[in-house]
């Protein structure tokens, strides 16, 4: 790839975001169109979604089918979570970030019996920990976890966790939101049984809408457990087999940029090409922000290339509103840190956005240091 703009005519902000991020024209376009859901063209639409999601999972449509939920990433997990979990299963929560903390939250809203098996935010989970867990409490009948907790950017084992989780019998649930569609994962080989993600992540959707892949077999073997009724995983799948169509008013703009946005990926050339640019950029980003004295919060070792958590400046200048303000007028928009106990803010390498962009930023960022007076060692 030349180190051009992939935004050269781009009139709105560039967004240094884990989602909502930053989409191309012909994403955009897709949505100038008004289809009616019981429309055969969209219904079409809705239909290919699904069936590329599943190829693009890993894993064979035989085993596993995908299911379209309403609302953002949350709505998608709490879906699964409140459809899933037997009424007297427990559930395992492996937390290291605020999103494994927010699953632990919709177990506790939801009264399910869970238990938390907690790792520093700088810290990846291991399989041992997860084995010794399981074997402590033969109540647990199911385990969920975060593939890249962006409360860092951080990438979980959860290959490794999964071969545990199988060894015990449990349904294994993985939170893939900010992963899916960048980092590969082949989710039969990992044993999972739900996979959940969004429309405005690493497919460069827009928001509107969740999804599930799931194992046929686990998702079947749910009916009665729901615990919503439009959050009911297994009546909105029975709904999109039985008739095309969904049970409630779906999100026909942000589907139809969806199927786009999953025609685009496969001509980048899949989720290879499309993590070797996000990786590019995490690249170019990184090198740049410790060339200007930033530094990162955490180790080489547990990077993951979707977004890059860093400290604040240790100076008596810097301000990250001001700071953010200030790159928000020069056409850049970063995200606030999500840490507990450490002061950072984040920067997303995802979205339709190249190196040359990231230089764009990198420019910015110095210029607003020197507004701010600030000089970095």
């Amino acid at each position: 790839m030349t180190d051009q703009s992939l935004n050269p005519n781009q009139k709105d902000k560039l967004l240094f975001t884990p989602g909502p991020l930053t989409t191309s024209e012909t994403v955009k376009q897709a949505m100038l169109r008004d289809l009616g859901s019981r429309d055969t063209e969209f219904i079409h639409a809705v239909w290919e979604v699904r069936h590329r999601l599943v190829k693009l999972s890993g894993a064979s449509e035989a085993d596993y089918t995908a299911i379209i939920i309403q609302g953002s990433g949350t709505f998608g997990v709490e879906s699964v979570i409140g459809s899933t979990i037997p009424p007297n299963g427990k559930l395992l929560v492996v937390i290291n970030g605020a999103y494994g903390r927010r699953i632990a939250q919709i177990a506790s809203v939801l009264k399910i019996d869970h238990t938390e098996l907690v790792f520093a935010e700088n810290q990846a989970p291991t399989p041992e920990a997860v084995r010794a867990a399981l074997a402590a409490d033969p109540h647990i009948t199911d385990v969920a976890v975060i593939h890249c907790e962006t409360t860092t950017g951080i990438i979980n084992p959860v290959e490794a966790i999964g071969a545990v989780v199988k060894e015990f019998d449990c349904c294994y649930i993985v939170d893939a939101m900010s992963s899916f569609g960048a980092v590969p994962l082949d989710m039969q080989a990992a044993n999972i049984d739900f996979l959940v993600s969004s429309a405005n992540k690493c497919i460069e959707g827009v928001p509107g809408f969740s999804f599930a892949i799931a194992r046929r077999l686990t998702l079947a073997a749910s009916r009665g457990f729901a615990r919503s009724l439009s959050l009911d995983l297994l009546a909105q799948w029975e709904g999109l087999e039985e008739t095309g169509q969904f049970r409630f008013t779906p999100p026909t703009h942000a589907i139809l940029a969806y199927y786009q946005a999953l025609q685009e990926l496969e001509a980048e050339g899949g989720i290879e090409a499309r993590g070797a640019r996000y990786r590019s950029n995490y690249e170019t980003c990184l090198a740049g922000m410790q060339q200007l004295g930033f530094k990162p919060y955490l180790d080489p070792q547990n990077r993951g290339y979707i977004i890059t958590s860093f400290h604040y400046p240790d100076h008596p200048n810097f301000n990250f509103k001001k700071f953010y303000e200030n790159l928000s007028d020069k056409g850049y928009v970063i995200y606030p840190g999500k840490l507990s106990k450490v002061n950072c803010f984040r920067i997303g390498h995802v979205g339709r956005i190249g190196p040359a962009d990231v230089n764009g930023l990198l420019v910015a960022i110095r210029s607003a240091l020197a507004e701010m007076q600030i000089t970095l060692s």
